[in-house]
């Protein structure tokens, strides 16, 4: 059996920055009610850049620490629910614009703010069937599309950017372990879609989010510990969904994670669905918390209601 390694990762952000006193000004809220219950401080907006320019420079910027180039990569994916297009993919016009091969498999998926670990996953099992055997996962995302300014709720945690990982598929590497589940609830969390006679924004009933969150993030933990044969000390680094900061408290006084063990950044760029973990992932490793060989533990929870965990290390 083979497995994947993280060669490189890269993020791509907004020039526009949104303070929670910028979103004092459009809805009732305040930066100290936001923060108490968030813990975000700003996210990034997009107002010129587009949904694939966000992704092509965070792909660039995973080739460049990963040492490859767009003629290595056989499988190509886009987690995302906010696409410049419902067609053609994401994927598609990265494969176009950094001149993949033809035969690159490439194509967006949707499984919300899990789609990064999702993305993972799907890569490391198409990558044993791919000629060639480095994957790049791009997390894309523009929710500021789909926000309503006007719903204090929800406009308050979401934001726009991109993050990337290229990943290396090889007989020296232990299958990755994940944990991936789907409960098919379409009232917590959903945006209509076109033809549905709706605003296309993003409702959010909170409380059974949050509670949804607590309850499944430490089983899904848990459920990835078993299977790797690990425990909670084996782990460099936990890398979770940024959605907000009470949800990763409750877990880590769940499953005694300390602190300093959990890479947190939502305070900077908000709820960034699919790209929160992965741009949460490369700041770490920018920051010098990973290194190679070193594991972490990366988990997302979001709408669907899904849920995945994967245990991925640094090559």
């Amino acid at each position: 059996m083979s497995g994947i390694r993280i060669r490189g990762t890269g993020c791509s952000l907004p020039r526009q920055t949104v303070t929670n006193q910028d979103l004092s000004r459009m809805v009732e809220t305040s930066d100290e009610w936001i923060y108490a219950r968030t813990g975000i401080r700003e996210r990034r907006r997009c107002v010129e850049e587009s949904q694939c320019e966000l992704a092509l420079n965070a792909a660039r910027a995973a080739l460049e620490m990963a040492g490859a180039s767009p003629a290595d990569i056989g499988v190509c994916l886009v987690p995302t629910i906010t696409p410049d297009y419902i067609t053609p993919s994401t994927a598609c016009m990265l494969q176009k614009e950094l001149g993949m091969p033809e035969d690159t498999v490439c194509f967006d998926l949707s499984a919300a703010c899990s789609g990064f670990v999702f993305g993972l996953h799907t890569a490391q099992a198409l990558l044993a069937y791919s000629r060639r055997k480095y994957g790049l996962i791009v997390c894309s995302e523009v929710l500021s599309r789909i926000t309503d300014y006007t719903d204090r709720g929800t406009c308050i945690l979401f934001g726009d950017g991109a993050g990337a990982a290229v990943v290396e598929y090889s007989d020296r590497y232990a299958p990755m372990p994940s944990v991936l589940g789907a409960r098919g609830d379409r009232e917590s969390l959903y945006a209509p879609g076109i033809g549905r006679g709706e605003p296309p924004v993003l409702h959010m009933g909170g409380t059974q989010v949050f509670k949804f969150a607590v309850e499944t993030v430490p089983e899904c933990i848990r459920a990835l510990l078993d299977r790797a044969g690990l425990t909670p000390e084996d782990v460099d680094q936990f890398v979770f969904h940024q959605a907000n900061r009470r949800i990763l408290e409750r877990v880590m006084k769940k499953m005694g994670i300390p602190e300093e063990k959990v890479w947190m950044n939502m305070e900077h760029y908000g709820n960034v669905s699919s790209a929160s973990t992965a741009i949460a992932l490369d700041d770490a490793v920018r920051a010098g918390r990973l290194a190679p060989g070193q594991k972490a533990l990366c988990c997302a929870f979001g709408g669907g209601l899904t849920w995945a965990g994967a245990l991925v290390e640094l090559a």
